[in-house]
C-alpha cells in the first residue's frame, strides 16, 4: 500500500506535462483573484515558486531516468503532442522558471508604481506565456514545438499591445505579422517536407535526414533549402532581416520587454534554432553535405550590423533591443559552427544572456519608474541617485561585453574556443569586433551615470510636479530594486558557479557525433 500510494507522486514528478499544467492552473487562479490585487499577485508568485519546484524535480530525475516521450494526444499516425526531458530543454526550463519568480516580484513594483491598467490581464497572459515556454522546452517532436511556439506568439500579443495606444497596436501588428508569417510560411512547409522525406518529426539524436540523404531520396541542395526554411521560419531568433518585430515591441511595459528578451520569446527562438539543428537536421549531416555554411555568415552579419545600429540609439530600451538582436546571433553562430564545443557554447549563452539582459531591462524600467527618463542622453549623474539600479546595470553591461566576473565571460570563452576549433577566422573576427562594439555602446551609459554631474534643475521644474517628484525619489519601489539586485547577483554567480548550465551543455555536446 505504501509503494502504491507513493507511485503517483513519483510519476507526477517525472512528468513534463505537470510543468505545463502548473502555470495554466495559475492563470485561471490569477483571473479568479483579479478583484483582489494582493491575492492576485500572491497567487502569481506562489505559482512561479511551484513551477520552479516542479522543474527542479524534473532536473533531479533527468540523469537518473532515461528520457522517454509522453504522448498526450495522437494527432495522426506518427505525429502526436508529446513531451520528454533532455539537456537543452532543461536549460531553457530552468531559466524561465527561475526568472519568472523575479519578474513577478519586479512586475508588482512596476505595474503599481506606474499605475498601469489591465493588470489582471497582464498577469494572466504572463502565466500563459510561461506555460507555452514549458511546452516548447519539453517538446518531444517538431509538431509539439510548433504548437507551443505559435501559442507563445498569440498569448504575448496582448502583452505587447498592453498600453492600447495606436503605437502599441501598430507594434503588435508588426510583432504578430512577422512571427506568425515566418512560422506559417517557412517553418510549417519545412515540417511537411521533413515528414514526407523521413516519415517522422520526432527529435532524434543526430537528426532524421541521414537515411534519405544516404539513399539518394533527398538531394543535398533540397536538404539545404529545408534547413534554411527552418532557420528563417524561427522568426523569434531575430536573424536579420526578420528582426523588426523586436525593437517595435519595445513600446510594451518593461516587464514585458524582460519577458520578450530574457525569459520567453527570443529564448524560444534561439532554443528552437539549436533544437532543430541538433535533433532534426543534424549538425553532422550539415557538415558532411556542406549545407550550413551560409548560417555562419548570416549570424555574423546580424551580430555586427545590430551592434552598429545600437550605437546610434538614444532611447535606452531600443539600444537594449538591438543589443538583444546581436546577442541572440551569438547563439545561432555557435550552432552554425557545427562543432560540439560550439553547440555547448550556444547552450551556455542562452543562460548567460538571459540573466544579464533581464538585469539591463529591469534597470531601464527602474529608471523609468523612478525618474521617468527613457533616453540615454538624460542619464547624466543618475547613478548618484539610483546606485543600486545603476550598479546592477553595470553588472549586466559587463556580462554583455563578456568580462569577468560575469556569466557572459563563460559563454564567450566557449564561443571563442568553438570558433578556434572550427578554424573559422570569420567567427573569431566577429566575436572580437562585436565585443568592442558592445563596450562602445554600453560603457558610455555607465560613464554618464556615475562620472557626469546631474543637470542643474531648470527654472520652472516645480511646474511639472510629477516629473520633479520622481526625480527626487531616488530608487524605484522596493520590489523593483530587489528583483534587479537578485538578477545581477545571479549574473555574477553564474561566473563562479556555472556547473548547472555547463553540465547540461556538456551532456548535450557529448552526445553529438564528433
Amino acid at each position: 500500500m505504501i509503494a502504491l500510494a507513493g507511485l503517483p507522486t513519483f510519476e507526477l514528478q517525472l512528468s513534463p506535462i505537470l510543468a505545463i499544467a502548473v502555470p495554466l492552473i495559475g492563470a485561471f487562479l490569477i483571473a479568479a483573484a483579479g478583484r483582489w490585487p494582493n491575492l492576485r499577485e500572491g497567487v502569481t508568485i506562489l505559482t512561479a515558486v511551484a513551477l520552479l519546484w516542479v522543474v527542479g524535480n524534473l532536473n533531479a530525475f533527468l540523469e537518473a531516468t532515461p528520457s522517454k516521450a509522453e504522448a498526450l494526444v495522437d494527432v495522426v499516425p506518427g505525429m502526436s503532442l508529446a513531451f520528454h526531458l533532455e539537456p537543452l530543454g532543461m536549460i531553457y526550463a530552468m531559466i524561465a522558471s527561475s526568472l519568472w519568480i523575479l519578474n513577478s516580484i519586479y512586475s508588482i513594483g512596476y505595474m503599481r508604481g506606474n499605475k498601469e491598467k489591465h493588470q489582471t490581464r497582464f498577469y494572466v497572459c504572463f502565466a500563459l506565456s510561461i506555460a507555452s515556454v514549458m511546452g516548447i522546452a519539453f517538446s518531444a517532436n517538431m509538431f509539439t514545438l510548433f504548437v507551443f511556439y505559435e501559442a507563445l506568439s498569440l498569448v504575448t500579443f496582448p502583452l505587447v499591445t498592453h498600453k492600447g495606444t495606436p503605437e502599441a497596436i501598430k507594434a503588435g501588428r508588426t510583432y504578430l505579422g512577422i512571427l506568425m508569417g515566418t512560422s506559417v510560411c517557412l517553418m510549417l512547409p519545412a515540417m511537411v517536407a521533413t515528414y514526407v522525406y523521413t516519415g517522422t518529426l520526432d527529435f532524434t539524436q543526430g537528426g532524421v535526414f541521414a537515411q534519405p540523404l544516404a539513399n539518394g531520396d533527398l538531394s543535398p541542395a533540397l536538404f539545404g533549402l529545408i534547413f534554411a526554411m527552418y532557420m528563417y521560419g524561427v522568426g523569434k531568433a531575430a536573424l536579420m532581416p526578420s528582426h523588426r518585430w523586436l525593437p517595435a515591441a519595445m513600446v510594451a511595459p518593461t516587464p514585458v520587454s524582460a519577458l520578450l528578451h530574457a525569459v520567453a520569446v527570443v529564448k524560444a527562438g534561439v532554443f528552437s534554432v539549436c533544437k532543430i539543428s541538433i535533433y532534426i537536421i543534424g549538425v553532422d549531416q550539415l557538415r558532411l553535405y556542406d549545407q550550413g555554411g551560409w548560417l555562419l555568415y548570416a549570424a555574423g552579419g546580424t551580430i555586427v550590423i545590430a551592434s552598429f545600429i545600437a550605437l546610434f540609439q538614444d532611447n535606452l530600451k531600443r539600444r537594449l533591443a538591438y543589443s538583444t538582436i546581436s546577442q541572440l546571433s551569438y547563439i545561432t553562430l555557435g550552432a552554425a559552427l557545427l562543432w560540439p564545443i560550439s553547440v555547448r557554447a550556444a547552450a551556455i549563452h542562452i543562460a548567460a544572456h538571459a540573466f544579464g539582459k533581464i538585469t539591463l531591462f529591469f534597470a531601464a524600467g527602474s529608471i523609468y519608474t523612478a525618474a521617468h527618463k527613457t533616453k540615454i542622453s538624460e542619464l547624466d549623474g543618475i547613478g548618484r541617485k539610483m546606485p543600486w539600479t545603476m550598479a546592477a546595470f553595470t553588472v549586466g553591461t559587463l556580462s554583455m561585453i563578456g568580462l569577468p566576473p560575469t556569466g557572459g565571460f563563460i559563454s564567450k570563452w566557449y564561443l571563442m574556443q568553438g570558433a578556434w576549433t572550427a578554424q573559422s577566422g570569420f567567427a573569431i573576427a566577429v566575436l572580437c569586433t562585436s565585443t568592442l562594439l558592445n563596450a562602445a555602446y554600453f560603457l558610455p551609459i555607465v560613464y554618464r551615470a556615475f562620472f557626469r554631474k546631474p543637470p542643474a534643475p531648470e527654472h520652472g521644474d516645480h511646474a511639472h510636479g510629477d516629473d520633479h517628484d520622481h526625480h527626487d525619489h531616488g530608487e524605484a519601489p522596493l520590489p523593483i530594486v530587489i528583483a534587479l539586485t537578485c538578477t545581477a547577483a545571479a549574473t555574477v554567480g553564474l561566473f563562479f558557479y556555472p556547473d548547472l548550465f555547463t553540465g547540461y551543455a556538456s551532456m548535450l555536446a557529448d552526445a553529438m557525433p564528433k
